[in-house]
């Protein structure tokens, strides 16, 4: 049964970040941040970031170890903004990074190399050699890989920890593309594969340098307890690995369990479920040895990171009616919410409707497609959906969109990027606006392109 208090405190903070963020896309209307040359931006609520790290930080300290703190990382991948980056880095995060620019940001928003976790299934000796002279902490994805850090190792030791990924092969989440731990992942050392679990604990044997475990079994549409499930895997692989270490008359060999990320984000409401909380009770239920103080726990989270702070506010272009169905033309789409446009079962996203001056929309309720500014008809953030009337000089946000829809948007059209603006509200209440990017101007996009 739920914690009543927990249940009001959530509907309490849900209730917040809606307020503020209604706010804040007045303030931005009225302020003119939104016209014919920029009809776009991106809004990310850097209260409710500050909030979402404290509940992480507070989840896993109440779980944990206090003498060996758990280090969470963020997935670059979901907030590729160095200023983002700087902020996390500043509230006590880490980044995990998965290619060489990657890599790039993190450095430039300063994040120390021991708070670096390099994950990626296509590494160069490169990239490899740059990270262990670095002392980035390594997940090796495949035999093959390992070899090359044999070669690293042999010229000297790594200064942070090194271990391999492994896939449990626990099978697919409710969306396939984001499912990391089927039977033929591309991503890890398959554990159930015949043989496979032998040469697992060979490579410990005979490599002491490796420390550490990784398993990350998917992010969106997995569920809590194939999460949980994946981490129960490696803390039983660690024990047998240390068991055998010790009875070799070696020390104990891994002691860093980098337990990934993935913790689903509700795209129903601004509640936010499941929370870090509940999650690392989970844990503690299903995997209690990572947690007696012998192991370090890292973290990979991203999208749940910064998903519900996030909204991207468009302005409505033009209305019309075809085939008996309303349609709003917005500039939305493709370009920035590219997963919903190509897979809107598996990423569906609220729109909430604001008048010309930046009102919440008052008008009747009618079934309407929302659509974006791509040159193909499927460019649709929202099919038949029920919200107020929308008309020209209106406004749609895109809500939840804090992770991955503005840090990677998709090049189609030659749409410039949009403006990514962090709010804060000043004593009074009134938001404060701060750039995280700066929009696209057209002869920057024409530069890129190789004008």
């Amino acid at each position: 049964m739920a914690d009543p208090n927990e249940t009001a405190a959530a509907d309490g903070a849900a209730a917040r970040l809606h307020a503020r963020r209604d706010l804040a896309v007045a303030a931005a209307v009225r302020r003119g941040l939104l016209d014919d040359t920029a009809p776009l931006i991106a809004l990310l609520d850097l209260r409710t970031v500050r909030e979402t790290v404290a509940a992480l930080h507070d989840a896993f300290a109440a779980t944990g170890d206090p003498a060996r703190p758990a280090l969470h990382t963020f997935a670059v991948k979901a907030g590729s903004l160095v200023p983002v980056l700087r902020l996390l880095r500043d509230l006590g995060m880490g980044a995990e990074v998965a290619s060489p620019g990657e890599l790039a940001l993190a450095r430039a928003a300063g994040v120390p190399a021991e708070r670096i976790v390099l994950d990626s299934p296509a590494k160069t000796t490169t990239e490899l050699r740059e990270a262990w002279a670095l002392g980035v902490a390594i997940n090796a994805d495949n035999p093959q890989e390992l070899v090359r850090l044999d070669t690293l190792a042999a010229d000297r030791p790594p200064r942070a920890p090194v271990g391999l990924r492994i896939n449990p092969q626990l099978g697919a989440g409710s969306i396939d593309a984001m499912s990391t731990a089927t039977a033929t992942s591309k991503f890890g050392f398959a554990l159930r594969d015949p043989g496979a679990r032998d040469r697992v604990l060979r490579a410990y044997a005979d490599r002491p340098w490796l420390t550490a475990l990784h398993c990350h079994v998917g992010s969106q549409g997995m569920p809590l307890d194939r999460m949980a499930a994946g981490v129960a895997v490696i803390v039983e692989l660690a024990e047998e690995i240390n068991a055998a270490a010790v009875a070799a008359g070696r020390r104990t060999q891994v002691d860093t369990l980098d337990i990934g990320g993935g913790l689903a984000v509700n795209f129903d409401s601004d509640e936010v479920a499941p929370s870090y909380r509940e999650f690392a009770q989970l844990l503690r239920d299903r995997a209690p040895a990572a947690f007696g103080g012998r192991y370090r726990i890292v973290t990979e989270f991203g999208r749940s990171v910064l998903a519900e702070a996030g909204a991207i506010l468009a302005r409505v272009e033009y209305t019309k009616d075809a085939g008996g169905r309303r349609i709003a033309v917005t500039h939305a789409g493709a370009q920035v919410a590219t997963r919903t446009v190509f897979a809107p079962e598996a990423w569906p996203l609220r729109v909430a409707a604001y008048d010309a001056e930046g009102r919440p929309a008052t008008t009747t309720p009618l079934r309407q497609d929302v659509a974006g500014p791509c040159c193909f008809a499927g460019d649709l953030v929202a099919r038949d959906r029920e919200v107020p009337e929308l008309r020209p000089g209106d406004h749609v946000a895109l809500l939840d969109t804090g992770a991955y829809y503005a840090s990677t948007p998709f090049g189609y059209n030659s749409l410039p990027r949009p403006a990514v603006l962090g709010f804060t509200a000043d004593p009074g209440g009134e938001p404060r606006f701060t750039t995280l990017r700066s929009a696209q101007t057209i002869e920057e996009l024409v530069a890129e392109s190789g004008g």
